[in-house]
């Protein structure tokens, strides 16, 4: 079955679909090590780890589409993938479809703000028009190859114009064929459960820790009616933290001896990253002689 197939079924399935975010490509072969079925490709987490930088716009679509490849030819899971604003106008969008979906992404998310963008829970957000979003959301229809490739809408609103116009502009998004809705960065269990009644299409949460939406389960989101939820923030704040700790230690005590027990042993990596796949191809098609 084709990715974009089998997560338009993980979609459109009873049970909540659960996609971790990945901020480089060994964080995606442990989420789908322990057995999640999607993975989510963070513009926020891409931005930190390949740039340094926050989720303000400085990254590129080629740094983007580039991740993608890697990421999707690293697991055999969908790959959801930030598409941020879709790099320009609508026909930077059609472009940045063509090219994702080249790479090997399941869907694209793209957003109604500005750009340069920012991390959908900074404040200073503003947005397009909603006829700008929909001709880009039109444009994005159009562009995409393969019929089953997930397109997400989402809107960043609600933080400068409120939930009415951002719940007017989720759902003039469905009404243009997004087959997912985003509705960034609501401020109440309330705000949640009420865009899930009016919305017709399947919907998106996203959880970010310390962000403006409140943290729940996955199981108390299926219940409000989401069908999607990322967690976008997670891995790069806990790798962020785990370093920052193991480095401290290394500085002070000039060894990494009392850290053995938190790191993954070294036979557990290579096995992780794919090591007995590689000896098995050396031992079929690396042949020596003169």
């Amino acid at each position: 079955m084709k990715k974009t197939t089998l997560l338009r079924k993980l979609i459109e399935d009873e049970q909540i679909l659960v996609a971790p975010g990945a901020h480089d490509v060994l964080t995606a072969k442990v989420i789908e090590k322990v057995g999640f079925n999607a993975v989510y490709m963070t513009g926020y987490g891409r931005a930190a780890s390949y740039l340094g930088k926050p989720d303000v716009g400085l990254i590129t679509m080629t740094e983007m589409q580039d991740q993608v490849s890697k990421l999707a030819a690293a697991v055999d899971i969908p790959v959801i993938a930030d598409g941020d604003t879709g790099f320009g106008n609508a026909i930077n969008v059609m472009r940045t479809v063509k090219e994702y979906e080249k790479a090997g992404a399941a869907a694209i998310q793209l957003e109604d703000q500005v750009a340069p963008k920012k991390c959908g829970h900074m404040i200073g957000r503003q947005v397009v028009s909603m006829d700008e979003m929909l001709g880009k959301i039109e444009a994005a229809i159009s562009a995409r190859q393969d019929p089953d490739f997930v397109i997400i809408a989402r809107t960043d609103a609600r933080t400068s114009m409120g939930f009415e116009e951002a719940l007017k502009r989720a759902k003039a998004y469905a009404e243009a064929g997004a087959d997912v809705i985003f509705f960034e960065s609501p401020e109440s269990k309330e705000e949640m459960i009420r865009l899930n009644k009016e919305l017709n299409v399947p919907t998106l949460a996203n959880m970010v820790e310390g962000g403006r939406t409140p943290l729940f389960s996955a199981k108390e989101l299926e219940e409000m009616g989401y069908a999607l939820v990322i967690f976008p923030t997670a891995s790069v704040y806990t790798t962020a933290k785990s370093m920052m700790e193991l480095m401290q230690e290394l500085k002070s005590k000039g060894t990494t001896r009392d850290s053995i027990e938190k790191m993954i042993p070294f036979q557990e990596f290579n096995d992780l990253i794919g090591l007995p796949e590689i000896r098995e191809l050396e031992n079929k098609y690396v042949r020596g002689g003169v």
